[in-house]
């Protein structure tokens, strides 16, 4: 099987941003995470082992100003580093779901790798921060990354009144579901999961 990976930098006027991701890496939910978020890197981190993915991450990014910036160009890295590591798309199983409770929290993802960005979000926070990051930046990066990986992708609470329970929740579920819908189905042998014959 071809690798299939992806090593990107993006650089602006706010952030510069150095990504790796592997889709089959040798050691899953390896890799070096340094977002200068905290909150972001335990939430990275969770993203890579639930995933099965082998991520490392180095960010720069105006956090005088504010987290934004960074949460969001770091998703689009991401997301863009998935859109190229999937290739041609051939053999993938396309479709992934996973729900993910945690204490009382409870999220559920649903994801298509169709080549049509979507996000529906439906989770709801109790405060408008964890430690110092702003809640409403999550909807950001679930919205950059399927943007850029080009997915449909469904992010629905089904209980949690913690609110790092259910951030924690939403990245592992998220996780979990794309793990899943980027692996080989072996049924699948060299086609492209789609009757279009292209995704």
């Amino acid at each position: 099987m071809t690798q299939r990976c992806a090593t990107l930098s993006r650089t602006t006027g706010e952030t510069a941003i150095e990504l790796t991701l592997e889709l089959d890496p040798a050691q899953p939910g390896d890799g070096r995470i340094d977002s200068g978020i905290g909150f972001l890197d335990h939430m990275l981190s969770a993203f890579a082992r639930h995933g099965r993915f082998g991520l490392s991450v180095a960010a720069k990014g105006d956090l005088h100003v504010d987290f934004h910036h960074t949460t969001e160009d770091i998703a689009i890295v991401l997301g863009q580093a998935f859109e190229i590591a999937l290739g041609d798309k051939r053999g993938i199983t396309r479709y992934g779901h996973a729900v993910v409770p945690m204490d009382e929290a409870r999220v559920e993802a649903a994801i298509d790798i169709s080549g049509r960005p979507f996000l529906v979000w439906d989770v709801r926070f109790r405060h408008d921060k964890i430690g110092q990051m702003d809640t409403e930046l999550f909807e950001e990066f679930f919205r950059a990354l399927s943007s850029n990986a080009r997915i449909a992708l469904h992010v629905t609470q089904g209980a949690g009144t913690n609110d790092h329970h259910v951030a924690e929740a939403c990245f592992k579920a998220v996780a979990r579901a794309l793990g899943q819908a980027v692996s080989i189905d072996p049924r699948a042998g060299n086609a492209v999961p789609s009757t279009k014959g292209v995704l």
